[in-house]
């Protein structure tokens, strides 16, 4: 499948935010992974369960806003007494585009549920400057899918691209007794406000990347991970600022197996 690049699919600067924010005053706490906000703040009290209510197959609005919500997508052949993988795809900072259905569909080929949640505003709070109506909103998504979708706890995923990306990085590791991997496409920093669980994390990012610069993960996300004890793969490849579908089916692969 062709890549879907920054100008294709997310417009011309589409990281704005996230580049100031990792070049501002809070940089050096960011890169080390200092947190931005409260722990409490940031931890999901969500958990997979029973459902309650009948999941629809295919894609679906979630319905819990007008205006900025997210989408479900629940894989062909679904049964509940059959617990599915699950992702929440967190979008970069010009929001969800009609491209991130591709990776909805490139999951359920592998009978992978996908949530793909908006931010409250353009980007992710955390980027603006601390966790806060995201985290909610999230823990909103996450008590309609486990309502709705019979999940296996083994396999929780994170993932996001670009500042989406870095929030799944920072809220990934502050909830790794839920979230079992992460999965960070094209990320510009992260900052935990604390590191619960071990969840498997996977990373990758364009070498000739024009918004977000691949040396920082490559020289400081990808170390710290490390040093934190985390079981990282990391995937560098030839391209600019871009989500391909081709890396994130390897992704999806690399969480169900």
């Amino acid at each position: 499948m062709e890549p879907i690049t920054r100008r294709r699919f997310l417009g011309w600067g589409a990281a704005g935010a996230a580049t100031a924010w990792v070049g501002g005053p809070l940089a050096s706490r960011l890169w080390a992974g200092e947190g931005a906000a409260d722990d409490g703040v940031a931890r999901f009290k969500a958990r997979p369960g029973k459902p309650t209510k009948p999941a629809q197959i295919g894609l679906h609005d979630l319905g819990l806003a007008k205006g900025k919500d997210g989408v479900l997508s629940v894989p062909p052949g679904y049964s509940p007494d059959k617990p599915v993988p699950l992702i929440f795809m967190l979008h970069g900072a010009l929001g969800r585009y009609p491209g991130y259905n591709l990776f909805c569909q490139v999951a359920a080929e592998d009978g992978i549920a996908v949530v793909t949640p908006d931010a409250r505003n353009g980007t992710w709070d955390l980027v603006r400057g601390g966790f806060g109506p995201d985290i909610a909103f999230l823990e909103r998504a996450l008590e309609y899918t486990f309502d709705h979708v019979a999940v296996d706890p083994k396999r929780i995923g994170l993932a996001g691209f670009s500042d989406g990306a870095s929030y799944a990085l920072s809220a990934g590791l502050a909830n790794g007794d839920l979230f079992t991997h992460v999965m960070a496409f094209s990320p510009g920093f992260m900052a935990p406000p604390s590191r619960t669980g071990k969840p498997r994390i996977f990373v990758s990012h364009g070498r000739q990347d024009e918004v977000l610069p691949f040396s920082g993960t490559r020289d400081r996300i990808i170390p710290q991970l490390k040093s934190w004890g985390y079981d990282v793969t990391f995937r560098e490849f030839d391209g600019g600022h871009g989500l391909d579908p081709n890396l994130g089916r390897e992704a999806f692969r690399w969480m169900i197996k």
